[in-house]
């Protein structure tokens, strides 16, 4: 997989001669290869430049592109500026969302060509999944709805939250995953008023929700998925709180279409919230773009005004925090599309007492 095609025939757009693409998430966008190197690419000409530690796997992975390593004699600046002098780059686009002063600094002063902030070059065509990155995420999105119906069959009282939230890690890998793509979320009772809570040796209790936030990556995409579950029987706030919530997504998930600002599926979703009574405890936005990151671009919150391209693969995450009592939040990923969106997660949502 490589998006060099694309790459190249966006570059009169930003007036740049070539892309240099050198973040993790840009160069594996480029070429398909995490391998700490730089991808420079041209209208006619590729160059992927790499180190010892990923030249081979580079040879048998990248494709479209000439393939160098750096050694003792020729560094990366070096093998850099040998293939802008040979395709008469004069201006080169980077990366400047991702790139550190010090990099830039040294960029510039070692590079035969002006650099030009062009970040978004590549979080542009990033934010529209084609095909084959769509089919990664449904896979990811697969392993992770499996570890899902795992760990409702595994959680009894005792459990210390680290211990869930170390089977879900457990049941992805072995389902297939390449890595987790976040660390995961598991809060149990009051903790669950922390949107972010870090899981810990509190013991699951009867009576409480669990909350798990979890995802993994496949192929190089992320999966992002949320669930809040009952341990045994619930009193009425919480099953209110739930019900909520679950009807807030819904109103999210039916705004949802290409075309559409983020801002505006937020507000769909928030409206809900707002008219239980609940609109204080939902403090974040609604959803966030997924893809070779966990978090991409556009957003669905109070401040994107973005439209949605079709193609992008955003999350649907309200959710009702209640400060040293309990929280609830439910998170699919749907992909947009012109007529609607496509929900690609498939575990069930309504309120599950375990």
């Amino acid at each position: 997989m490589n998006h060099l095609k694309q790459i190249a025939a966006k570059l009169p757009e930003f007036h740049i001669d070539a892309m240099l693409c050198s973040s993790e998430p840009g160069e594996f966008y480029a070429v398909g290869l995490h391998g700490e190197g730089y991808a420079i690419v041209t209208a006619n000409a590729v160059r992927y430049i790499t180190d010892s530690r990923y030249i081979e796997h580079a040879n048998e992975t990248v494709q479209g592109a000439e393939v160098v390593m750096v050694d003792g004699q020729r560094n990366y600046a070096a093998l850099i500026n040998e293939f802008i002098d040979a395709h008469g780059v004069k201006t080169l686009g980077i990366e400047d969302g991702y790139m550190s002063l010090g990099q830039f600094n040294a960029l510039t002063k070692d590079l035969h060509a002006q650099l030009v902030p062009a970040n978004g070059l590549i979080t542009g065509l990033r934010a529209a999944k084609d095909e084959e990155e769509l089919a990664r995420m449904i896979k990811a999105q697969d392993i992770t709805d499996k570890a899902f119906s795992e760990i409702i069959k595994f959680i009894q009282p005792g459990m210390t939250e680290a211990e869930i939230a170390a089977k879900l890690v457990y049941d992805m890998m072995r389902f297939g995953a390449q890595r987790t793509s976040f660390d995961p979320i598991v809060a149990s009772g009051p903790n669950g008023s922390k949107p972010h809570a870090i899981p810990g040796a509190r013991q699951v209790q009867k009576g409480e929700f669990i909350t798990m936030d979890f995802g993994c990556v496949y192929g190089g995409y992320c999966s992002d998925m949320t669930r809040t579950v009952a341990l045994g029987q619930i009193d009425d706030e919480k099953k209110r709180v739930y019900e909520t919530v679950l009807a807030a997504q819904k109103a999210g998930i039916a705004a949802s279409k290409a075309g559409v600002p983020g801002v505006d599926i937020h507000r769909a979703a928030a409206k809900v919230i707002e008219e239980a009574g609940y609109g204080p405890y939902f403090g974040h936005g609604y959803g966030h773009s997924v893809g070779i990151e966990i978090h991409e671009n556009p957003n669905a919150n109070t401040r994107d005004t973005t439209p949605m391209p079709v193609g992008a693969m955003v999350s649907a995450e309200p959710g009702i925090y209640l400060p040293g009592k309990f929280g609830v939040r439910i998170e699919d990923v749907v992909r947009m599309e012109a007529t609607g969106c496509t929900d690609i997660t498939h575990s069930p949502k309504e309120l599950i007492i375990l």
